[in-house]
């Protein structure tokens, strides 16, 4: 095990996660995805730094070249694969001048992918799925390390789909906790202001290397319980296809590399809390995957597989009742009010997330009591 590589990858990632408050989970999760050679989907609203954490982690890949594109209903092909060269077209062949395009890109960034239409989908399916792209008699290896997708909602068009599929991780990416709000404004400050600063960079060769690492990982000592798991999520409605569980191996393999282990343990699992197809499945899945990795008592696990994120009851009624007692107060300033509100809906949303209905139930009701004074005295 090549342990200096995987520091390498490491200086990249904690890097980013300095300047971007508040998205640990993404980041890990894409540099996961990265050693994994899989592509990683991004769901959220604009303004959540999407676009800003992927361009990053391009800038850390030396040499490296980035493709970012916002996808219309009325994107062409030439847009995203380059056109095809009239000097050739001329001579009566078909080949496109690929400079500064997709097909040159070691990350490649898709801004709303379910924009994409049908004169881009059948090469954008086999861009992703093969990491080659055919046009006319042209086939072209793609040296992509990754493709990462994004969208505001999760697609409707059955059409689409195939196109979901593509992206084995799934990431909901929402607005930072209020608290750590100061932390987000003198982070954004600082990188505004230090546009020149050294960033750490890694090799696009030394990541090949750490992806080629993952297939020679163990994965006896899990596979056990991996199939267990599988059988388990097909049975509450979670669809797991037979070759999405094969290429969900490479994700468990990725998240020992990262730990630099040789062996795949049970938190390695943690992984598949990020296999949803919709909204609604994020909370069995933490569920089921916690309850599983929660039994592993080793000491070498990755720092996100046993980050909980189903919040503590109790933790929770006490940060209502904080902003109950300073809702109380005659001092406040209407900044402060506005405070008190964010972070009421902030926790209100949180609240979702409690696994025992009775006390979620109970949270509720003490929330929807405070929104009543809180409306009362506006």
């Amino acid at each position: 095990m090549k342990s200096n590589n995987i520091e390498q990858l490491k200086a990249v990632l904690d890097h980013i996660k300095a300047t971007f408050v508040g998205k640990d989970d993404i980041i890990d999760l894409l540099g996961i995805s990265l050693i994994a050679k899989e592509n990683t989907f991004l769901l959220g609203p604009p303004g959540t730094a999407k676009s800003a954490i992927v361009k990053s982690l391009s800038k850390g890949i030396e040499n490296g070249k980035n493709f970012e594109y916002l996808l219309t209903r009325f994107t062409e092909p030439n847009e995203l694969f380059g056109p095809f060269d009239i000097k050739k077209l001329r001579e009566g062949e078909l080949v496109t001048n690929t400079d500064g395009m997709m097909p040159e890109a070691s990350m490649v960034f898709l801004d709303e992918i379910f924009n994409a239409n049908s004169a881009i989908l059948n090469s954008l399916l086999m861009a992703l799925n093969e990491k080659v792209l055919r046009r006319g008699k042209q086939v072209l290896k793609l040296p992509a390390l990754m493709f990462v997708g994004a969208s505001n909602v999760l697609p409707e068009d059955e059409a689409l789909n195939a196109l979901f599929d593509r992206f084995l991780v799934r990431v909901k990416c929402d607005y930072v906790n209020p608290d750590l709000l100061n932390q987000v404004l003198l982070a954004g400050w600082k990188l505004e202001k230090n546009t020149t600063a050294e960033f750490p960079v890694i090799q696009p060769e030394t990541i090949i290397e750490l992806q080629n690492l993952t297939k020679k990982v163990n994965l006896n000592p899990i596979i056990s319980t991996y199939v267990d798991v599988i059988h388990n999520l097909r049975n509450t409605g979670i669809n797991v296809s037979d070759r999405r569980a094969v290429k969900l191996q490479n994700l468990i393999a990725a998240s020992a590399i990262m730990c630099g282990r040789e062996e795949a343990i049970l938190s390695d699992l943690w992984i598949l809390k990020y296999i949803w197809d919709t909204e609604e499945q994020i909370e069995i899945l933490e569920g089921i995957i916690n309850n599983i990795i929660e039994k592993d008592i080793t000491d070498d696990s990755h720092p996100q597989a046993l980050y909980n994120k189903a919040p503590n009851p109790e933790e929770v009624i006490k940060e209502v009742n904080l902003l109950k007692e300073r809702w109380e107060k005659e001092t406040l300033s209407f900044e402060d009010q506005n405070v008190i509100k964010d972070k009421l809906r902030y926790i209100q949303s949180r609240a979702d997330w409690i696994n025992n209905d009775e006390q979620k139930q109970f949270i509720k009701t003490e929330i929807d009591t405070l929104w009543q004074k809180i409306l009362q005295t506006l």
